[in-house]
């Protein structure tokens, strides 16, 4: 089978010029496909960075707007309370978990509103939570529930009753986690106003 083999003109060396020629085209097309494998790198790379770009500044804007909502709610409460001559402010000297602490309300009676600050509070157990009351000329009405689980002071506005109840005085005790209707569990402090 292979006896036609034989028949066949001899091999010729190939000119040294055309080897070259050969030789530089093969390599020129497989340039191209590495080439063009590089700039689809380069695009994809850019294309991620600037997705990337984009919802980092987008996140920062979304921060930024909220901070700067923050900023003009704590200047409201440094104008509107602490330097209004309608604030009436209250510290009371608390004790809780071995701790010595106070709660300092200021209360704006024409705006009808609170500003209450906790300082050197014990944090909490994991079921349970501060709870703060308004004493009324009609009774006990909660105000807010205030769990703190860090080691760290709390700052909260509250808006007083709006049923046209007097509020006579404040109280804070230790409630179940989610708050109680009426104070049941030990009494931090109790004031009247």
């Amino acid at each position: 089978m292979t006896d036609w083999l034989g028949m066949a003109v001899p091999p010729r060396t190939p000119r040294p010029e055309l080897k070259g020629r050969v030789l530089a085209r093969a390599l020129a097309r497989r340039r191209w496909p590495l080439a063009l494998a590089a700039a689809l790198v380069v695009v994809a790379a850019g294309v991620g960075s600037a997705w990337w770009a984009h919802r980092t500044i987008a996140a920062l804007e979304a921060e930024r707007a909220r901070l700067a909502t923050r900023v003009a709610a704590l200047e409201d409460t440094v104008a509107s309370f602490i330097h209004d001559p309608a604030t009436r402010l209250t510290q009371v000297p608390v004790s809780t978990g071995g701790r010595v602490g106070s709660v300092t309300i200021f209360a704006d009676s024409v705006r009808r509103r609170w500003l209450v600050r906790c300082d050197g509070l014990a944090p909490n157990a994991r079921d349970q939570a501060y709870q703060l009351w308004f004493l009324t000329d009609r009774g006990v009405r909660p105000a807010a529930v205030m769990a703190m689980d860090r080691d760290q002071p709390m700052v909260m506005g509250l808006a007083l009753p709006q049923s046209g109840e007097r509020v006579t005085g404040a109280a804070m005790t230790i409630e179940p986690r989610a708050g109680s209707a009426s104070p049941s569990g030990p009494m931090v402090f109790h004031v009247d106003l």
